[in-house]
């Protein structure tokens, strides 16, 4: 076992309290967005203490470090872990498949695109399955709401702006409609997305019916920070969910979503692909972004597991990752690595080491069990069932 210490992004959207609050540092003003924690090769953590990097250590020796299983099927540490305290919306995006990354990543490599370059869409050939789980309550858009629930709350704001998009939404069938709108929306000139997202937020202003409140109420926010942008009425397409502290979502390739506001445990594919559609200054790429959405619409699986012996154990059908939850109140055993803990509460001793609010550890393969003390609460991310 080996003291990790993970690497801040300080992106634009992010709490400017949270995460120092779970580092136990002083705030400085500027957001903290993101803890990552892995192995990732444009921000790997460092482990141990003495300037050593994640990466080059699983490189070194990967049977030692992963087993000789992971190290055979994925050649690398194949999942990340973040935590991702929002204080404003991300952006409207999705994730591609592996076979979509790996045709994009080729492309844009055959163009003579770098790969750090700001307007290459691919940086990786690998898909970005992920799993939140909410550490604070935690406000998200997930995949495509059914069109008539949709209608019903584009019924409540009222400008004839909207037209058009109740239009499309009665189209059959309902993913042809939705297809077709999102294209709609998300390629209009600039002029008219102005035109259409001041109208609507002019209108969402404006007090209504119970049924769409929230909905409104954020398009007016996201009109606020993104003015003009027709994210904005994409939004609106979108289910809006909040998850309470120890929900988990899962996001598989092409769903549409946004995070907006809120801290949580996010665990996904060790990639950095992602395809943005609007609300963002970053680089927007709307005909790739259309290629890989699925819009069928869904009901989010909201996951609410039961803890099992202290242990909540979150549904990730995917190989690259798991993720457990895990209460420690005196002394237990739990499964070794290779695997992430990331300690949210209280003190706990792993072995000789000890990590408390914040701090977090890597377990090779070589430890096959791990012996905890103390009293709090840690989230183990580990590899998932290869068979998947």
């Amino acid at each position: 076992m080996q003291l990790l210490e993970g690497v801040i992004r300080h992106y634009d959207w992010g709490s400017v309290d949270s995460i120092p609050e779970l580092l136990g540092v002083p705030a400085t003003g500027e957001p903290w967005a993101e803890l990552w924690l892995g192995a990732h090769p444009s921000a790997p953590s460092s482990v141990g203490g003495a300037g050593l990097l994640l990466d080059d250590v699983i490189a070194a020796d990967p049977v030692a470090e992963l087993g000789s299983e992971v190290a055979d099927r994925f050649g690398r540490l194949p999942f990340m872990v973040k935590v991702l305290a929002a204080g404003s919306p991300l952006s409207l995006q999705a994730h591609p498949s592996i076979s979509e990354a790996e045709a994009g990543f080729d492309r844009e490599d055959a163009a003579g695109i770098p790969v750090d370059a700001p307007h290459r869409s691919f940086r990786d050939r690998n898909h970005k399955p992920e799993l939140i789980c909410a550490l604070t309550e935690f406000d998200a858009l997930c995949g495509f709401r059914d069109p008539m629930a949709t209608l019903a709350i584009l019924n409540t704001i009222d400008t004839p702006a909207l037209d058009p998009v109740r239009e499309h939404l009665r189209i059959e069938p309902l993913t042809a409609g939705l297809d077709v709108l999102l294209a709609y929306l998300l390629t209009l000139s600039a002029r008219d997305a102005a035109a259409l997202v001041n109208s609507v937020v002019d209108a969402c202003r404006v007090d209504g019916p119970e049924i769409g409140r929230r909905e409104r109420a954020m398009a007016v926010a996201l009109g606020a920070r993104y003015p003009g942008d027709a994210g904005v009425v994409a939004a609106l397409l979108l289910n809006f969910i909040t998850l309470a502290p120890g929900e988990g979502l899962f996001l598989g390739a092409g769903n549409l979503h946004a995070y907006l506001q809120g801290t949580a445990v996010e665990i996904m594919a060790n990639s950095d692909n992602v395809l943005r559609g609007g609300l963002t200054p970053k680089h927007i790429d709307v005909e790739t972004l259309l290629a890989v959405v699925d819009v069928a619409p869904i009901c989010p699986d909201v996951q609410c597991p039961a803890r099992i012996d202290g242990v909540t154990t979150y549904d990730t059908p995917v190989p690259d990752f798991s993720l457990q939850r895990i209460e420690v109140d005196g002394a237990r055993s739990i499964a070794g690595g290779p695997a992430i803990l990331l300690c949210t509460d209280g003190v706990i001793d792993i072995g000789t080491q000890v990590i408390d609010r914040g701090a977090a550890a890597w377990i090779s393969a070589e430890e096959s069990t791990i012996e905890l003390s103390g009293q709090g609460a840690i989230f183990r991310a580990a590899v998932g069932a290869l068979n998947t």
